[in-house]
């Protein structure tokens, strides 16, 4: 297809499109997961969108903690798009008496996995527990936007208090409307308003309308993509795929909305959808790291391990950013399908990289353990716990590789030492009663 040249320019700026969503959720990926590692020490938020989080259990118990744990380790599975995983924490946060906080993220869950009459059932217990009406407000829009009852948005919003919750749940109906002035305008509202994660969220579409700015010649298909992924980055994938489907049937050339569509597809477990739409992005650039990599999990998903690695292997190759994501996603693979050497290369790789983490060793341990190398798996793990000398995990490790070498006394010593840092250690536990 030729382009004229007034378009270059716009084209040009909607080429980022994939990388933006991309880069995006992987930073927050790593802020996650470093707060999770950090063995739960502070009572601070998870990600910049989700400041909610630094209300949770002020005072907690010991069944608080163990809430706050499992909602941050639903975080995790969240941002990765992985939201059956996040419900299972949600629902064990839940179980723990995480209270309303964990009702709302079980809530969000459930939405993107288009529960909805599960959504509406988790409506009534947090009216039960007290929740804010400014909260119930959002999620009962939020369904109806979803089911697609826009006058019956209209008239909730006619009748509701003003309030951030209610200028933005205006501000997506205006944009799915079209009505992008005022859609504008309810943003602004938003983002000076009292809720932090609102704000944050007001923010990143309002962007998708700054970007678009700055190219007045750009066609409105341009606008169409650029919201479509700021609706992607704000969790609501589902009305950024009607937005899409309109994209992709004007321009089947557009690499980076079938990015997008296929990003959304895949954590909305739309999978065998999701395989289309990435193939079709990868036919259109072959060499692109995002999509071999986002073909990798859809094949995983698929179960179609084989596949699967391969594209990760495509996606390492080419440079995919984080390296790490795109390793733990081949160990993994590589375990499912036995190939134990292949995932010890990546574990190890990891673990002696400058992106290592105490959250690798459960894993390592676990593969060098089936392949045998329990020599090299010792060395490493003396290098982990000098490294992570108050981390119970990786003192279980260490003290598993050495009481499985034999070196019973220094095994006591190293799992006597993490059973101190943390009681609740079931692995250290077993370990010890070996002895």
């Amino acid at each position: 297809m030729q382009w004229s040249s007034r378009n270059i320019l716009p084209i040009a700026g909607a080429c980022v499109l994939a990388c933006l969503v991309i880069g995006t959720l992987w930073w927050e990926l790593h802020t996650t997961t470093a707060s999770l590692t950090a063995k739960l020490e502070t009572q601070t938020s998870i990600t910049p969108a989700s400041t909610v989080q630094a209300t949770i259990l002020t005072s907690p118990s010991a069944s608080q903690e163990t809430a706050v744990f499992h909602l941050r380790k639903g975080d995790i599975f969240a941002l990765q798009g992985e939201w059956s995983a996040a419900k299972k924490e949600y629902e064990e946060a839940v179980r723990k008496h995480g209270g309303i906080p964990a009702l709302r993220k079980l809530a969000q869950a459930e939405l993107q996995l288009r529960n909805i009459s599960n959504v509406r059932n988790i409506v009534q217990q947090l009216r039960q527990e007290g929740a804010r009406e400014e909260d119930i407000l959002l999620l009962e829009s939020i369904v109806l936007l979803r089911t697609g009852e826009l006058t019956k948005v209209q008239n909730y919003m006619t009748h509701a208090p003003d309030s951030p919750h209610k200028q933005y749940i205006l501000s997506l109906l205006a944009l799915i409307q079209g009505k992008h002035e005022q859609a504008q305008s309810y943003l602004q509202q938003t983002a000076i308003g009292w809720e932090p994660t609102l704000r944050t969220y007001a923010s990143i579409i309002q962007s998708a309308y700054d970007e678009y700015a700055l190219f007045p010649e750009s066609p409105p298909l341009h606008l169409t993509t650029l919201l479509s992924r700021a609706l992607a980055q704000v969790q609501e994938c589902e009305l950024a795929l009607p937005l899409l489907a309109q994209v992709v049937q004007q321009e089947e050339n557009y690499r980076d909305a079938w990015i997008v569509q296929g990003y959304c597809e895949l954590t909305t477990e739309r999978v065998s959808e999701a395989l289309i739409s990435f193939e079709r992005a990868y036919a259109l650039d072959p060499q692109k790291p995002e999509v071999q990599y986002f073909l990798g999990r859809t094949y995983a998903g698929l179960g179609n391990t084989e596949s699967a690695m391969t594209f990760y292997q495509y996606a390492l190759k080419n440079g995919f950013s984080p390296e790490k994501e795109v390793r733990i996603r081949l160990a993994e693979s590589a375990m499912q399908a036995k190939q134990f050497e292949d995932a010890l290369l990546q574990y190890t790789t990891l673990l002696s990289g400058n992106d290592a983490s105490p959250d690798l060793v459960a894993s390592y341990v676990d593969v060098a353990l089936q392949t045998g190398k329990l020599d090299e798996a010792y060395l490493l793990m003396q290098e982990a716990a000098v490294s992570w000398p108050n981390d119970a995990a990786v003192l279980a490790g260490l003290g598993e590789i050495a009481l499985r070498l034999g070196k019973t006394e220094e095994a006591k010593k190293v799992l006597e030492k993490g059973l101190a840092l943390d009681s609740t250690q079931k692995k250290i536990q077993e370990l010890l009663r070996e002895l």
